[in-house]
């Protein structure tokens, strides 16, 4: 399945409020989405045929395309259920959910503001991001050459597309030099996250995590954070330097993707797989797969 490219796959996606066969889930080449990156999307997991925290992710899906001055046209309650149903049409239990809105092609030039919002939701199976052996020993990050944008200069807050054609290129050129994926700082200097996950370090039993303010705050990032101060672990929100990384024992990512993924080695720098990032990994996979969990412990 990994293999099959995602315009020809059997199925429908949820296109305009109508399910429309997957292969006619199509745009015209002059969408103002495609030519400006005006658009939103959001990145969900389904386990056990339940989508992990939907409303959170659809309610940042209407959040992200205010900031970038549209209004999505179906509520949040449309789109929860078209996801959900979706997701019983594909016949999947495990599998990514991927709503998208865009401005459409009713103008075309740097204005559009007469152009049709449109909106998406796509489902599929989905393996593990990172390759399993690479997680449970770790993997590898690159020093990415492009840093995250001042919000000053871009709407940082927003899931937006055109803001991950930096992460494309650092993830790309991560993956030609032989790593799994870049570490990016921001405009500062200072550690920011991955292409497309937060980073967490660890030193003497404490957990570290760069402050988001000029990436975004991920659910799964939230999501880890309380689960390590459940199990009373201190979590410091700061700035972090990337020298710093040289005096950190753990590192690890989050994200849908990536779940809570070990790192080994960022750029100079090497980490230990060790306690605290097992224990998360646990605690995480027993937050979205609870129906498999009880399933394993009553055999």
């Amino acid at each position: 399945m990994a293999s099959q490219p995602f315009h020809d796959r059997p199925g429908v996606i949820w296109y305009n409020g109508e399910f429309v066969p997957w292969q006619s889930a199509t745009v015209h080449v002059l969408s103002h989405g495609l030519h400006y990156g005006s658009g939103v999307f959001e990145g969900e997991r389904a386990y056990g045929g339940q989508i992990f925290k939907l409303d959170e992710h659809t309610r940042r899906l209407h959040d992200s395309a205010a900031i970038l001055g549209f209004e999505i046209p179906y509520s949040g309650e449309e789109i929860n259920r078209a996801s959900q149903e979706l997701l019983v049409r594909q016949g999947h239990e495990d599998a990514y959910v991927r709503p998208i809105a865009w401005r459409g092609s009713e103008m075309m030039g740097v204005s559009a503001q007469q152009n049709r919002i449109n909106v998406a939701i796509a489902v599929w199976e989905w393996p593990s991001y990172f390759k399993p052996e690479e997680k449970l020993k770790g993997i590898r990050l690159d020093m990415a050459q492009y840093r995250r944008p001042d919000p000053m200069t871009a709407p940082s807050k927003s899931k937006a597309t055109g803001l991950y054609m930096i992460c494309t290129l650092s993830k790309h050129d991560a993956e030609r030099k032989g790593y799994a994926d870049a570490m990016m700082l921001d405009w500062r200097g200072r550690v920011a996250e991955a292409t497309g996950a937060n980073v967490f370090f660890v030193k003497d039993g404490v957990i570290h995590t760069p402050t988001p303010d000029c990436f975004l705050d991920g659910i799964t990032r939230r999501t880890v954070i309380d689960l390590a101060k459940r199990r009373g672990y201190q979590v410091i929100e700061r700035t972090i330097m990337p020298e710093e990384m040289a005096e950190f024992e753990q590192a690890f990512l989050t994200g849908t993707a990536a779940e809570v993924t070990p790192v080994s080695e960022i750029g100079p720098y090497t980490f230990k797989v060790g306690e605290i990032a097992k224990n998360l990994m646990e605690d995480y996979s027993a937050v979205v797969q609870p129906a498999k969990q009880k399933l394993a412990v009553n055999g």
